[in-house]
C-alpha cells in the first residue's frame, strides 16, 4: 500500500529551524519526484519545494528562497525539508506529495501528484 507520512513538525520561535521528514513505502521512490506543500488556515495549499528523482534541480517558492533546503535519501525512502529562519508566516500544515509521472524535473503545482501524506503542523510563533 503507498503511503507517505510526514513527521518533525512543531512549535518554534521566530529564527528558529524545523526538520520535517517524508516518510515513503508502496512504490519505488527512486523513480518520483516529491513536493512539499502547505496550507494555512484560510488560505489555498502552495508549493514549497521539490525535488526531482534523481535529486538533481530542486525547485523553491521566492517565500522560502534561501531559507529551506530539499533534500533525499532514498536508501532510507526519505525526503526531507530543511527549514531555517523561519518567519510566523511559515506556519501552516505541511505535506509530503508523490508525482504522478516518474522521473522528469519536478513542479510546484498540486496537479503534478497524486498521493499525499496526512500533514504535520509547523507553528512559528514567539
Amino acid at each position: 500500500q503507498l503511503q507517505l507520512v510526514e513527521s518533525g513538525g512543531g512549535l518554534v520561535q521566530p529564527g528558529g529551524s524545523l526538520r520535517l521528514s517524508c516518510a515513503a513505502s508502496g512504490f519505488i521512490l527512486n523513480y518520483y519526484a516529491i513536493g512539499w506543500f502547505r496550507q494555512a488556515p484560510g488560505k489555498e495549499r502552495e508549493g514549497v519545494s521539490c525535488i526531482s528523482a534523481s535529486g538533481g534541480n530542486p525547485n523553491y517558492a521566492d517565500s522560502v528562497k534561501g531559507r529551506f533546503t530539499v533534500s533525499r535519501d532514498n536508501a532510507k525512502s526519505t525526503v526531507y525539508l530543511q527549514m531555517n529562519s523561519l518567519k510566523p508566516e511559515d506556519t501552516a500544515v505541511y505535506f509530503c506529495a508523490k508525482s504522478r509521472t516518474m522521473f522528469g524535473l519536478c513542479k510546484l503545482s498540486p496537479r503534478e501528484y497524486d498521493y499525499w501524506g496526512q500533514g504535520t503542523h509547523a507553528t512559528v510563533s514567539s
